[in-house]
């Protein structure tokens, strides 16, 4: 079981004054924070894609870039490219290039992004949401099986036996299919031959079964190598050694962020104990003392049979020691609970 964490970038506040700190600062937090990742032993570091002052983090490339600098072992990879918005050459050429200042370490994880800032952003019309990833989807895929490519479709200039380099170290790049839980993108995934990551934001995680089912049924109907089939997990998580002091700390900056997103996507803030019923035992946060967590971990394998779980924990201005701290839990706590019951899969995630 790999394990590791993902962020969509966060800024600080000064806790005397109030007032937000810089995007700028909250980047290189980001890279600090990656490589203590690698230093404890963590397996994976994702970098997801939002546009917004609280969630800064709008060009995972790049930071994991200066990451893969920094590092020498963590994988590194996105969650997620928000591929509708993006060209699919670019995308590619930037992470086969984090691929080579790794040795090999980078991955894509690309989807439909649980926002919609990037259309206006970068001039696409939401009404073309559907054709837009399907086609630049396919166009990844092509990318990454060869150097030279001929593609034609509705969305982007065609490729006539176009060129494409730099090629990753070991020939592809791992590209994963990210979705918050649609059956079609479960279906669609394993029709691909791709593996998937299922971003788990609230509720049950072991509901997610049946669509994991979906998953690799579809995929075993392609031809998939069953090494190929591949799931992950990605949810929201805090750690520290007092289980209560985690809930009454993470309740803080959850909540901040609720309260800005909530208007913005049109749902009303849920109360703290709403988010008393997230952190239960078979809910999706994973806030806790590590003992806990690596329990929690161990446990949901057992519903879906997943070779990846990793948490984000910075929300809503959390201090960034407060961050490094969970990371830090997370790899000298948890993770070798977790592989002592489950066994050590990085070799097979990675191949």
């Amino acid at each position: 079981m790999e394990l590791g964490v993902y962020s969509f970038g966060s800024v600080q506040r000064d806790p005397e004054t109030g007032e937000i700190g810089s995007t700028a600062e909250g980047m290189r937090n980001l890279v600090e924070a990656i490589a203590l990742a690698d230093e404890v032993g963590l397996d994976y570091f994702g970098i997801g894609e939002h546009h917004t002052r609280e969630m800064p983090a709008s060009a995972a490339a790049v930071i994991l870039g200066a990451g893969a600098a920094a590092t020498k072992r963590i994988r590194l990879g996105s969650s997620v490219t928000v591929l509708s918005t993006d060209d699919p050459v670019r995308v590619f050429q930037q992470f086969a290039t984090v691929d080579a200042i790794s040795g090999g370490r980078a991955e894509i994880t690309a989807g439909r992004g649980s926002s919609t800032e990037s259309f206006p952003l970068f001039g696409y019309d939401l009404a073309d949401y559907d054709r837009l990833y399907a086609e630049k989807l396919e166009l990844l895929l092509a990318l990454n099986e060869r150097e030279r490519v001929t593609w034609s479709g509705t969305v982007r200039a065609s490729l006539d036996d176009a060129l494409v380099v730099p090629r990753p170290e070991h020939g592809k790049l791992p590209i994963w299919l990210g979705t918050g839980g649609s059956p079609t993108s479960s279906a669609r995934a394993g029709q691909l031959g791709m593996p998937i990551a299922y971003g788990i934001i609230g509720g049950y995680p072991a509901r997610f079964a049946p669509l994991v089912d979906l998953y690799r049924r579809s995929a075993a109907a392609s031809g998939t190598p069953r090494a190929d089939i591949r799931v992950a997990v990605a949810n929201p998580g805090y750690l520290d050694t007092n289980a209560q002091r985690a809930r009454d700390t993470w309740w803080t900056h959850w909540d901040e962020r609720a309260q800005v997103i909530a208007p913005v996507r049109g749902f009303t803030p849920p109360d703290r104990d709403w988010f008393e019923q997230q952190t239960a035992p078979d809910a999706a946060f994973y806030v806790g003392e590590p003992e806990e967590i690596a329990e929690r971990i161990i446990r949901l394998h057992g519903a879906l049979g997943h070779v990846r779980q990793f948490l984000e924990v910075d929300y809503g201005h959390l201090p960034q020691r407060d961050f490094l701290h969970t990371i830090e839990l997370l790899g000298t706590r948890v993770k070798p609970i977790v592989d002592k019951e489950l066994g050590q899969t990085s070799a097979a995630v990675a191949s």
